[in-house]
């Protein structure tokens, strides 16, 4: 009976609160200014004397402010708001997707969310060895403008990229140092057969893997690495490309080693082969298919959005940059499709017909600059050295520490040069090559040109000018190109012509690898494989005229995501991969290879 009365209590005691003194829950007003999936706001209608501060649950909501932008339409968010008479009231708060373009970006938003839970997560914080929350100088820690943490994750993929680098450069013997110069020698045609089997040269090969990796990362990316993890970021950007060099080697040894040549000479390589034959030779084939079927997936999803959408919208926009609203986006995107299809239509002769050259003039282009700008500051290389040095090994605590810098330089590193991707094996399993080994070699020099040369340019630049250390408010490529301006003012041109070199050179060689992928799954039809190169070409165009970010975060997660069936077929097949590899050291020694220059 008193249990009941004092249930009976509590419901009046609340009626009466809500009821009787009529507590009305704060306004608000959604405003949706466009079609833009993430330009949504929300403003309460309420006066800064009104409340002890407010709590967003979007990070860039500020505690002291009614107004919350950039939100995403398609879901919900919610404000908790700490009043002055001790009442806190929780308000959820709906914005409804309404354009094309944001219905579709909330399609994909349960999947992103999903594949940040299993690439991003943290397993060093969930078993409590790792504190991710990034503290400043004084041991508090830094806060969102919601008051939420800043924390610096140690993401399970890039853990998972650097540890099969670090274990493989072991396992072969520090391949990445003992094979660089006969890397050179292949890749110089010395040692190329002239009837060999394959659609491109070896040379041909490299440039068109390199031109899948050299991309606005490049530029844009390792700006924003330097400006979060300080100078420090610049030294484990170059130790994840070393290590990342034998990744790429087992890779495209195995690209090759496990080809398929068609009839008429068409080479189709890749993961999906090497996991689906050389499983079934090992009495797994099922495993093998369903790996294989899901690389081929996900390489399908990160073509048409990492490696397609991302690099149009972000050329675009440096072209807007540059010329301000001159250039129409549609029509700036049909103008880059074109050019795509034409290129595409002929396959991988020629993609490397056209990366053979674009990719040395835009590199060449790039670093002469660069070294030009590190020349002039050659008097600061002491300085800029212990900078490097001191951010790498004593780093800052708002950068996050010595794991949260080592990191942000591995994390840049691995999502440029791909190593363990798997990507990278599509392109060079076309080589001219009858020693699948000889390949592994040649892709020796992929990160290292990509991480240890470009981005280490871009980096360096960075730390010479000043510019690492003092970025200001700027960030991306807008830090690398003030950087540049230092000391050539009209370096904008130059920015805008290597960024759409790059970013079209990563568009062709991704559309490969997304055919093939495709084809794979589909069939090696002529129309199957030109169906995808029409989705390609639209998908371009949509990337200049839309801004669709949850699907191309998406798209992000599946280039992620292809590292796991990949490295699992690497760790599998190493021992055949270290057998071939001994084999031809033996061949070479004895010169039973034969050198034709």
């Amino acid at each position: 009976m008193a249990k009941s009365l004092n249930k009976l209590l509590i419901i009046l005691h609340f009626w009466l609160y809500c009821g009787v003194t009529n507590v009305a829950q704060t306004p608000y007003k959604i405003t949706n200014p466009s079609g833009d999936p993430t330009d949504a706001q929300i403003t309460l209608n309420i006066n800064e004397s009104d409340f002890q501060k407010i709590q967003w649950s979007a990070k860039q909501g500020g505690q002291k402010a009614p107004t919350c932008i950039s939100l995403q339409e398609g879901e919900n968010h919610s404000v908790t708001i700490y009043h002055n008479d001790g009442r806190v009231e929780i308000i959820e708060i709906f914005i409804p997707a309404q354009s094309t373009q944001e219905h579709l970006n909330n399609a994909f938003t349960p999947l992103v969310n999903f594949l940040y839970k299993i690439l991003l997560w943290d397993p060093f914080e969930a078993i409590g060895i790792y504190d991710p929350i990034v503290y400043s100088a004084d041991n508090q820690p830094l806060l969102h403008p919601n008051g939420t943490p800043v924390k610096q994750n140690i993401w399970l993929v890039v853990v998972l990229l650097m540890l099969a680098a670090v274990y493989f450069t072991f396992y072969f013997g520090f391949i990445n140092l003992k094979g660089f110069k006969h890397s050179i020698d292949l890749t110089l045609g010395r040692y190329a057969k002239p009837d060999a089997r394959g659609e491109v040269s070896q040379f041909q090969a490299l440039t068109a893997a390199l031109s899948g990796t050299l991309g606005l990362g490049n530029i844009s990316l390792v700006a924003v690495a330097i400006a979060v993890g300080g100078p420090g970021a610049t030294f484990w950007m170059i130790v994840a490309g070393f290590f990342g060099m034998s990744s790429k080697f087992i890779e495209c040894t195995l690209g090759v080693k496990y080809r398929l040549i068609q009839p008429n000479g068409e080479v189709s390589g890749g993961p999906m082969y090497y996991l689906s034959k050389g499983f079934a030779q090992r009495k797994w084939p099922k495993t093998g298919r369903v790996l294989a079927v899901l690389f081929a997936i996900m390489c399908v999803g990160g073509s048409l959005g990492g490696g397609n959408m991302i690099q149009a919208n972000q050329a675009f926009a440096q072209v807007q940059a540059t010329l301000g609203d001159k250039v129409p986006s549609l029509w700036f995107g049909i103008g880059i499709a074109i050019l795509i299809g034409l290129v595409i239509i002929g396959g991988i002769k020629s993609i490397a017909k056209v990366s053979d050259k674009l990719i040395p003039f835009a590199v060449v282009t790039y670093c002469v600059f660069a070294i030009i700008v590190i020349a002039a500051n050659c008097g600061r290389i002491g300085e800029a050295l212990q900078i490097i040095y001191d951010g790498a090994f004593h780093p800052d605590a708002a950068k996050g520490g010595f794991i949260g810098v080592m990191m942000m330089g591995f994390r840049r590193a691995g999502f440029s040069n791909e190593a363990g991707i798997g990507s990278a094996s599509i392109a060079h399993s076309a080589s001219r090559t009858d020693r699948p080994i000889s390949e592994g070699f040649v892709s020796l020099l992929e990160p290292f040109i990509d991480t240890v040369i470009v981005c280490t340019m871009t980096a360096l630049v960075l730390v010479f000018t000043g510019f690492a250390t003092h970025p200001g408010d700027l960030t991306g490529s807008a830090l690398t190109n003030a950087a540049f301006k230092s000391m050539f003012p009209w370096f904008d041109w130059i920015l805008l012509a290597c960024i759409l070199m790059f970013a079209f050179a990563t568009m062709v060689s991704w559309s490969y690898y997304g055919m093939k992928s495709w084809a794979y799954l589909f069939g090696e039809k002529y129309w199957v494989k030109q169906s995808f190169n029409l989705l390609f070409i639209f998908c371009t165009v949509l990337g200049t005229v839309s801004s669709l970010g949850a699907v191309v975060e998406f798209s992000d997660m599946m280039i992620l995501g292809m590292a796991f069936p990949n490295i699992i077929g690497l760790f599998v097949m190493r021992k055949e991969v270290k057998n071939d590899l001994k084999e031809y050291l033996i061949d070479l020694k004895e010169k039973r290879i034969q050198r034709y220059k």
